[in-house]
């Protein structure tokens, strides 16, 4: 239209696509009226033929279709003439796989129409692993009804489908998966055909599944305007009408445009340097002529660069479209398809819209939707509202609890609506590995009965292959819920328990046997017999200090560990005392050591401390809830000890596990510290708040969260994921945790309790423990004081009678002078009586003879402990002043 230099004129001839003879003559002709290049045909099955041919005669053959590369291999010589604008099947395939990758789809189903249509997703099949979820592939026939087909497809569970079928099937496809329920929120299709964008899905806009699609050129361009445009007016100059939009231009026209536009420009460029004419061929000539300008046409095309309809146009060295782009389009309701991202050979799947667009779209969709809620009955994420009198529960006013206040305050922040609903069989969702089906809360997640699953439901491994979760609302681990030990009754005397009440006896035994063997082998001994005078040698009498009473003091000082202030002398004496000491120092030692701790331990029974003590014994009995993320946490753990604990968890008869928490909680509480209940310490501290007879043992033995479940590759889970985060932020979430479990429902009833616990435990010994010591010493001070008032009393009668006065009088001078405290001398006499002089006479006298008798007295012990000290062999003498 625009440059004279030549011109391009098109012959058309048309094939079968299956007959290979027919197709080879048509070319033949074609050869033979001079022909400088061939496009076509369309069919893979006679493409082949005319290939051939003109790799013959050297005629550049064009082509723009889908073409697998060989079994055996490319051969570069077959290649030599022909060139494919049409995207290499190997690397088509590989954006294919990419972008279900990118979109994390773990298991789908594919629904083709023929075989080669398996081919062309090679790549996407061998992405799946052995231990994948299966890939489901279903081929339709001829039969215009899919509904059966869709059907299976939904009982299994399926929502992720590729469609590699005819661009005339994919609109009649979806418009009965509508019918089947098959286009709802949770399923997702993508459309291989990269002519899906000219099918007219007015009808599908308004779906709620997720519909994705490629196309090979970008349909708001410049280029494919400007072509559209030269279209019409061609057709205008020829008288006739011709009228298509951007949007509706097929992927084949926009090809053999840009073939024909990067062969003109090989024409061009090369004709500016040597003339090149065409040349009348033949092929049944025995000297076979080949067109001389053909093969450098061809190279000269494979090396070339452009930009046309359908992106950049490079090729490899067999003429094959390595490099090229692809819009990924996803249909919306405003604006029908719409691109959302851009694939390439080397940057892969790039999006075109911002992670704040899509959450804004995702947002915006969520305005005034109806959520349904599926949850279960547990404390205190869940329960059933009381009633008032009169009053007439329904909706969501039945039921209250933490997990309803939580999507509460999430569905204010998103604005969509909801309705809570209890699964029927009232599980979390467990895998069942003989059925191979899941049961509970996932299940109805899975079955598309709910939109959102939220209690305590653990986020695992397990859950997260057949569910998303959202960010965790919670974090938590396992710990063990036990019973409080037994609080022991107090006891005065306490601190004899360290040693049985034998050993009492046998101490008692051995404290008067010692002091006897004492007595009699110092009567025995000639060491033991001293000379109570040992200034005067002449002295014909000796004594013996050691009587009964000194033994007695002696094993007593021992034994308490004052020692006393006098000594045996004699070897075997000694002997005795040396064991006694030493049975003393053992007894003593061994009592002082124990008596605290022992004091401490007694008011505590025996306890366990952790999982450890578990493991190692027999007696306690353990389990959790049966088919709940504790059990299988302990069914798959590696690790030793749990490993243990699940082996007697598993063997133990009758069964340990229990169907709820709640259960486990009376079990344990019935089971008088023989039943230990293995949970979450989350619903473990909501049991202790309000069970002051329950406490948590050791720390938790993992980490982990709850959230909320959705089925997988939900569009809200961002949203409300971001939801939860806000709420975090703001502090919401522990002002929620803090409203239900120290408020609510008698929160907060053992926290007095738990303080009372913890400082007993710290403190010392009280005097409910140790207060048997100061009985015994206000009783030995009693005893003490009653034997002194008795001593002073038996001193005044002596002294009254010695001092011939009355009871009375002598009373009155004892206790005047024991009351003067100023006084530090006592006079040997009292004048008691001025007036009688004779009294007062004999009085001195008396008293001067009891002088010198305690005088002599006192010399007396100051010789024997002299003796004892043998300070008397050194010469040293005592006597009276």
């Amino acid at each position: 239209m625009h440059e004279k230099h030549f011109e391009l004129v098109p012959l058309v001839k048309y094939v079968s696509a299956e007959d290979s003879f027919k197709t080879e003559r048509k070319v033949c002709e074609l050869a033979a009226e001079g022909v400088t290049a061939i496009f076509g045909p369309s069919s893979i099955l006679t493409a082949g033929i005319v290939g051939s041919v003109c790799k013959t005669l050297e005629i550049p053959h064009i082509v723009t279709h889908w073409d697998p590369e060989p079994l055996g291999g490319t051969e570069p010589a077959l290649q030599a003439m022909t060139i494919n604008l049409y995207p290499e099947a190997d690397v088509l395939s590989r954006a294919l796989a990419d972008l279900i990758v990118d979109y994390s789809w773990k298991s789908f189903t594919v629904i083709y129409d023929t075989d080669e249509g398996l081919m062309r997703l090679k790549d996407i099949l061998q992405i799946h692993g052995p231990n994948d979820a299966p890939i489901t592939v279903r081929q339709i026939d001829d039969d215009p009804d899919y509904r059966p087909l869709l059907k299976d497809i939904q009982s299994s569970g399926e929502s992720h489908i590729i469609l590699e079928i005819r661009p005339d099937r994919i609109v009649e496809l979806l418009r009965q998966a509508k019918e089947v329920k098959m286009l709802e929120e949770y399923q997702s299709y993508i459309i291989t055909s990269l002519d899906a964008h000219t099918m007219d899905f007015e009808e599908l806009r308004y779906s709620r599944s997720n519909i994705t699609a490629l196309r090979l050129m970008d349909t708001k361009s410049f280029d494919i305007k400007n072509a559209v445009h030269d279209w019409e007016q061609g057709e205008a100059r020829m008288k006739r009408l011709f009228r298509v939009s951007p949007e509706h231009v097929q992927t084949e026209s926009a090809l053999y445009n840009d073939a024909v536009k990067i062969y003109a420009t090989a024409i061009r460029e090369l004709d500016a340097t040597e003339e090149i004419t065409p040349s009348r061929l033949s092929c049944g000539s025995k000297n076979l002529r080949q067109w001389p300008f053909g093969l450098r046409i061809v190279n000269y095309m494979k090396v070339k660069t452009e930009h046309g309809i359908t992106g950049p146009i490079i090729f490899d060295d067999y003429g094959r479209r390595t490099h090229f782009h692809l819009d990924i389009i996803e249909l919306s309701k405003e604006e029908g398809f719409k691109k959302i991202a851009t694939w390439d050979p080397t940057h892969g799947v790039n999006y075109t819209r911002s992670q704040g667009e899509v959450y804004s779209q995702i947002v915006e969709s969520l305005q005034n939707k109806t959520f349904i809620v599926a949850s279960r009955i547990g404390a205190p994420f869940l329960m059933h509202k009381e009633k008032k009198e009169g009053e007439f529960l329904e909706g969501n006013n039945r039921f209250e609890g933490y997990s309803l206040e939580l999507i509460d305050g999430i569905s204010k922040i998103l604005g969509f609506q909801y309705r809570m609903e209890l699964v029927p069989d009232g599980k979390y969702g467990s895998y069942n590995k003989i059925t191979k089906k899941w049961d509970g809360l996932v299940k109805h997640l899975l079955d598309r009965k709910a939109d959102l699953a939220v209690c305590d439901l653990t986020i695992t491994y397990e859950r997260r292959t057949a569910v998303d979760f959202t960010m965790p609302f919670m974090t938590l681990g396992i710990s063990i819920l036990y019973a409080t030990p037994v609080q022991q009754p107090k006891d005065l005397f306490s601190f004899l328990s360290p040693l049985s009440l034998d050993v009492w006896i046998y101490m008692a035994t051995a404290y008067l046997g010692v002091s006897v063997l004492l007595f009699v082998l110092s009567r025995m001994a000639p060491a033991d017999w001293e000379n109570p005078h040992p200034c005067k040698q002449d002295n014909d009498e000796v004594e013996n200090i050691w009587d009964m009473l000194n033994a007695l003091w002696l094993t007593m000082g021992s034994i308490m560990g004052q020692g006393c202030d006098i000594l045996p002398k004699a070897v075997s004496t000694r002997l005795v005392a040396g064991m006694w000491w030493f049975f003393a120092l053992i007894m003593l030692s061994s009592y002082t050591a124990n008596l605290a701790a022992f004091l401490t331990m007694e008011r505590m029974d025996a306890t366990i401390e952790s999982a450890e003590d578990l493991a190692k014994q027999s007696k306690i009995k353990y389990g959790a809830v049966v088919g709940g993320s504790t059990m299988s946490f302990f069914q798959t753990s590696n690790f030793s000890t749990y490993q243990r604990m699940w082996a007697a968890m598993e063997s133990a008869r009758p069964s340990v596990f229990t169907k709820s928490n709640d259960e486990g909680r009376d079990r344990v509480i019935k089971g008088k510290r023989l039943y230990a209940f293995l949970m979450e310490s989350t619903s473990l501290e909501y049991m202790t708040e309000r069970y002051c007879e329950l406490t948590q043992i050791g720390g938790l033995l993992d980490s982990k969260g709850y959230g909320i479940a959705m089925p997988v590759n939900s569009p809200y889970r961002t949203a409300i994921s971001g939801a939860v985060l806000k709420m975090q932020e703001e502090g919401k979430l522990h002002q929620l945790k803090t409203r239900w479990w120290k408020e609510m429902h008698g929160g907060g009833r053992c926290d007095g309790k738990a303080s009372s616990a913890a400082s007993d435990s710290a403190a010392e010994l009280g005097i409910g423990n140790v207060g048997g010591v100061f009985v015994v010493l206000a009783i030995g001070c009693s005893c003490a004081f009653i034997i002194g008032i008795l001593e002073f009393l038996w001193n005044v009668r002596k002294v009254a009678v010695e001092e011939k006065i009355t009871p009375w009088d002598a009373l009155k001078a004892e206790l005047k002078f024991a009351l003067n405290i100023s006084v530090t001398s006592k006079p040997v006499h009292n004048t008691l009586s001025e007036s009688t002089a004779s009294g007062k006479s004999s009085l001195r006298s008396k008293s001067e003879s009891r002088r010198d008798s305690e005088v002599a007295g006192r010399g007396n012990n100051v010789r024997t402990g002299a003796s004892l000290m043998n300070l008397d062999k050194l010469g040293l003498g005592f006597g009276k002043n």
